[in-house]
């Protein structure tokens, strides 16, 4: 019997397994490529927040698989000016299509939980006066 976090499918040749964090991974990059969205939570108990990066590229992100069914849960801080909903749709769609072409899974559902606003800086420029 597979491990509970790991899917295995049985193919002509033998089976194939995914982790569950090769699917949390697929997730988190699938959202970080929607414009508008800065950032995630790195833990609901955490205040701080990071970059997607390759150390954690899974964290706020919650991946329920179930067979070939999968459900996922994201945390995403966007930034200041986007559309919400917007974004929030745009990260559910990718997320799902990206679920189910890369690991052949049938996706049950994404949430996207919106946890803040990230205003960027301006920019200033560094002028010396002689």
């Amino acid at each position: 019997m597979p491990d509970n976090n790991i899917i295995e499918k049985e193919l002509s040749m033998g089976t194939v397994q995914i982790a569950d964090e090769v699917v949390s991974i697929i997730v988190s990059t699938a959202a970080s490529e929607v414009e508008g969205v800065a950032k995630h939570q790195k833990d609901r108990t955490d205040t701080i927040v990071e970059f997607f990066g390759r150390k954690n590229q899974s964290k706020g992100v919650k991946v329920e698989v179930n067979g070939s069914d999968a459900s996922a849960e994201i945390e995403l801080i966007v930034k200041f000016g986007y559309n919400i909903s917007e974004v929030a749709y745009e990260v559910q769609k990718r997320v799902k299509e990206a679920l189910e072409t890369m690991a052949g899974l049938n996706v049950i559902s994404v949430n996207v939980n919106v946890v803040g606003i990230m205003v960027e800086k301006p920019k200033t420029e560094n002028k010396t006066e002689k």
